[in-house]
């Protein structure tokens, strides 16, 4: 973020709520000696809303930080004139717990002169202060578990997830009082904020749906017979659930492979801990025992990637693989160079060779592009199959 200020006239920190947003840019704030408004004031809402131009011109040359700034949309364009006007690097610093591109307003008002980030629940290495590095290692086909030794177990670090608020609270309980509460936040305040929601309990109930099907592919047909949800109702609220991160899907991964794949996303919330709890999963025993332990898992890996990736230089697209045969691979790591890694997830203790069919297709498709493919397991070994394809535990 501190490279992003040198040299970009407004900055957008983007993610759900409760990832840490304003934590981080009030620091940068006093940083840089700016001044921080929140949109989160009902008075300060108000005057943004007003006359957006004079809201602006209350930091006069300091930093202005704006935080959820997706409630007050005309302020876009008034920060595209002032910016047009004055484009010195670092004046703006704006979070959003919405998709801001998803506001027509902000897509055509900001477009090249705004860098958007990324903020995400805590990672298990932020959590533990270690630097990440698996992803490096698996293009390097020198993979170690995806965690190192003295942590806790994988099923509690599923059941917790990273929301930072959740790490503070050891009870089962009061972590599942803590998701109700941020589940009924978002949808029956910020979501209803900014469109029409019929039904207050559809969002909810359709949360608990996606997260009982972690990991499977998105079928839109099923999920409207499972809920009662209309499908053309059904696809406006998952983009809405989408537009505010807390439904993640991921896409699936297309290439000149000479076969027919499958392109429908695979469903994923944005936080295990979440999942966890909208399943009732409310314990590492409960979660362990979960039918759909296994998509949990996923999701807690998932995240695990994705917010190691965001913190590369040169951040990897991730996308799942699956055949029109069946053969599937659950994450298909692309770095820019079109080089490839593959993660598979088995909550297994051991491996068998059937472990790594989906890899050895990948590997035979794509030659020397593919550079590695790990089997993550329930295990703790690490046992070379090929020579890029190896298992490893999870923890080490």
């Amino acid at each position: 973020m501190q490279a992003a200020l040198t040299d970009t006239p407004v900055v957008l920190v983007n993610g759900a709520r409760q990832t840490g947003k304003s934590r981080l840019t009030e620091r940068i704030s006093s940083e840089h000696r700016g001044r921080y408004l929140t949109l989160d004031d009902p008075t300060q809402l108000a005057a943004a809303r007003a006359d957006p131009v004079s809201f602006l011109a209350t930091a006069q040359d300091a930093l202005l930080v704006i935080d959820e700034v997706q409630k007050a949309p005309d302020l876009f364009g008034a920060i595209k004139r002032s910016v047009d006007r004055d484009r010195r690097p670092g004046r703006f610093l704006l979070t959003g717990s919405a998709d801001v591109l998803t506001l027509p307003r902000a897509a055509e008002s900001l477009a090249g002169r705004m860098e958007i980030l990324s903020l995400q629940p805590l990672a298990q290495g932020e959590i533990a202060d270690r630097p990440p590095s698996f992803i490096e290692r698996v293009f390097a086909n020198q993979p170690e578990p995806l965690l190192g030794p003295a942590v806790p177990a994988v099923t509690n670090m599923v059941t917790v997830g990273g929301f930072p608020e959740v790490q503070s609270r050891p009870a089962p309980d009061r972590r599942r009082a803590w998701f109700d509460a941020y589940v009924a936040s978002i949808t029956q305040r910020d979501i209803r904020d900014r469109a029409n929601i019929a039904d207050a309990t559809a969002l909810p109930r359709l949360l608990q749906l996606i997260a009982a099907r972690s990991g499977a592919l998105v079928n839109v047909a099923e999920l409207a017979r499972a809920s009662g949800i209309p499908q053309v109702t059904l696809h406006r609220y998952l983009a809405l659930l989408e537009s505010s991160f807390l439904f993640q899907p991921l896409s699936a991964w297309h290439a000149n492979l000479g076969k027919r794949l499958i392109k429908a996303p695979k469903a994923y919330l944005l936080d295990s801990g979440l999942a966890c709890a909208l399943t009732g999963a409310a314990d590492p025993a409960t979660v362990q025992a979960a039918p759909h332990f296994g998509g949990l898992l996923e999701t807690w890996v998932l995240g695990e990637l994705r917010r190691e990736a965001v913190a590369l230089p040169n951040p990897p697209r991730i996308y799942h693989y699956r055949s029109a045969g069946g053969v599937e691979v659950d994450f298909v790591i692309e770095d820019a160079a079109g080089r490839v890694a593959a993660v598979e997830v088995k909550a297994t203790r051991s491996l068998g060779d059937k472990h790594f069919n989906g890899l050895r297709d990948l590997e035979a498709a794509l030659g020397e592009r593919f550079r590695c493919g790990v089997v993550l397991y329930a295990g703790e070994d690490k046992v070379r199959f090929g020579e890029r394809v190896w298992g490893v535990g999870v923890v080490g």
